[in-house]
């Protein structure tokens, strides 16, 4: 949809209060809408279509575009060799197009991660959107010797206002419990689940596989369970510290 449902539903009243083309034109003036708005209008005149119903026709055409968006559509992703049954989407392509759908909220788990131009580059530019962005990351104490090398946390340290998290373990916690969840949730309507850790090598190279998830519940109670966890306090804001 050119305009957009909010544009769409502004030309549908127009419509209905059977405003001409230059009005509308000049109401919607933006260049990247004024071509269809013409278009729409030449349409209606060629075939002498009365205004109010093509307001109708609008405002149907609204309500079925945002259901198919709303519906629920669950996809594999599988990175590293393809066959010819399915095809390959790799990891990288879809986290960078679920951190680019977000608009105000990104929640992201990982258990490993290290730095990724590539998402670095997309975070910043959420950060730059407004975007409200929280990653949970296990820390080397937290993974028992597993993780060597610097903290994983470290990866996020230079895009401005993320807000890092990690599992604080009490002492009746198992010393072998780890924090191995791999997810991201962009505005609580789309979630991508599955092996990757925020890494390049498993972007870009490992064997991995994952689900996208867009609408329905999932995306919205993956979201509020990590929330509650939060002011629970099982999740707690981690600082790292800049030598």
């Amino acid at each position: 949809m050119a305009l957009g449902p909010s544009r769409a539903k502004d030309l549908a009243g127009l419509l209905a209060r059977g405003r001409g083309k230059e009005h509308a034109l000049t109401e919607l003036a933006t260049p990247s809408v004024t071509g269809s708005v013409a278009q729409l209008y030449e349409a209606v005149e060629a075939e002498n279509v009365p205004y109010p119903e093509a307001a109708a026709y609008v405002r149907g055409y609204i309500a079925a575009w945002l259901r198919a968006r709303d519906a629920v559509q669950v996809r594999t992703v599988w990175s590293g060799p393809s066959t010819s049954a399915v095809p390959i989407r790799a990891t990288a392509q879809v986290l960078m197009e679920v951190i680019s759908e977000a608009r105000e909220e990104l929640l992201a788990m990982t258990y490993a991660a290290r730095p990724y131009p590539a998402l670095t580059r997309a975070l910043s530019a959420a950060a730059d959107r407004g975007v409200k962005t929280h990653v949970v990351v296990e820390t080397l104490a937290g993974a028992g010797g597993l993780l060597s090398g610097r903290e994983p946390a470290e990866a996020f340290s230079s895009i401005p206002g993320l807000r890092l998290w990690h599992w604080a373990r009490d002492s009746g916690s198992s010393v072998r419990s780890r924090q191995h969840a791999k997810l991201a949730v962009a505005d609580r309507r789309v979630l991508f689940l599955g092996s990757a850790n925020l890494t390049e090598s498993a972007a870009r190279r490992n064997m991995e596989a994952g689900v996208l998830v867009y609408g329905g519940g999932a995306p919205q109670r993956a979201a509020e369970h990590i929330v509650e966890l939060q002011r629970q306090g099982v999740l707690r804001r981690l600082h790292i510290s800049h030598s």
